[in-house]
């Protein structure tokens, strides 16, 4: 008997490591299908839950998310775009004055802001701001059976709870994504011109020169598909938390991990779709 135990706990071990990867590959596929449903049921949430979405779109502005208002999402976003394009500033002044081009520092200043780190810095606020709030309502009620009784009252909860806020968060996403991007530039400028004593007039040709309006299209655009995933993300976390408020909790917390790193991924996807492996400045000639 002892001898069987032995062996039982050792098959157990062993199994351990393949049981981990097939709960990993099934959670996987639970949330990749969670979204797809979501996506899909786009249309019809614009159809039957009009009215459900405008909802969703003045919470997100102007309720407890606070997107829109003083103090909530687009202080966080000023904040940290005013932040990161001054580092910005510094790092390329400093860099072009070791090659002796600083008379460039207004091109890499468009270029940057507007490619990279505008949309990226939208998605990570969005992610910490709003997603985390549509986990956490989505899984409260989870974990209080809410769910559970729109479905036994003929709702369809995926596109009532997630394609509702899917939509809110990229209508809502732009005018944050202007007013982040609008800081990046006046920080970097001021960093440039300013503090490093640069030429204004020389600043401000280059970065002309080298911003269209192409890229400010592909720079949305990259905000609106990062707000839409971490919208996936965050509410495809709250449908399955489970394990009352403290699995709430841990929810969150994962889909914060996964929409961020799901950021990282989809920059570089969607640089190289947009601009290209080997990408041409306007207005440079090359």
């Amino acid at each position: 008997m002892i001898g069987f135990d032995n062996v039982a706990r050792v098959n157990a071990q062993a199994l351990r490591p393949v049981k981990a990867v097939y709960t990993g590959f099934v959670d996987v596929g639970k949330h990749v299908t969670f979204m797809f449903r979501t996506i899909v049921s786009i249309p019809f949430t614009l159809v039957r839950y009009r009215k459900h979405v405008l909802n969703q779109i003045s919470e997100v502005s102007f309720g407890t998310n606070s997107l829109l208002s003083g103090g909530g999402t687009i202080g966080i976003v000023f904040a940290m775009s005013l932040a990161a394009a001054m580092m910005l500033g510094v790092e390329t002044q400093r860099g072009l004055e070791l090659v002796g081009m600083t008379t460039m520092s207004g091109m890499l200043s468009a270029i940057a802001n507007t490619r990279e780190l505008a949309p990226v810095v939208v998605g990570i606020a969005l992610a910490a701001k709003v997603g985390t709030g549509f986990t956490a309502q989505i899984g409260a009620m989870r974990i209080s059976d809410e769910i559970d009784a729109l479905d036994s009252m003929a709702i369809r909860s995926i596109p009532f709870l997630a394609g509702t806020r899917v939509i809110a968060a990229m209508v809502c996403v732009l005018p944050i994504f202007m007013i982040g991007l609008l800081a990046s530039y006046l920080s970097t400028r001021l960093v440039v011109v300013f503090f490093n004593g640069a030429s204004a007039g020389t600043y401000d040709y280059f970065f002309h020169l080298a911003l269209s309006p192409t890229d400010l299209l592909y720079s949305a655009i990259k905000a609106m598909v990062f707000a839409a995933v971490v919208s996936l993300v965050h509410c495809s976390y709250g449908y399955f938390a489970s394990g009352g408020p403290s699995g709430v909790g841990q929810a969150a917390g994962r889909a914060l991990r996964t929409s961020i790193l799901a950021i990282g991924i989809l920059d570089v996807v969607l640089t190289f779709a947009m601009w290209g492996l080997v990408p041409t400045i306007p207005g440079m000639g090359f």
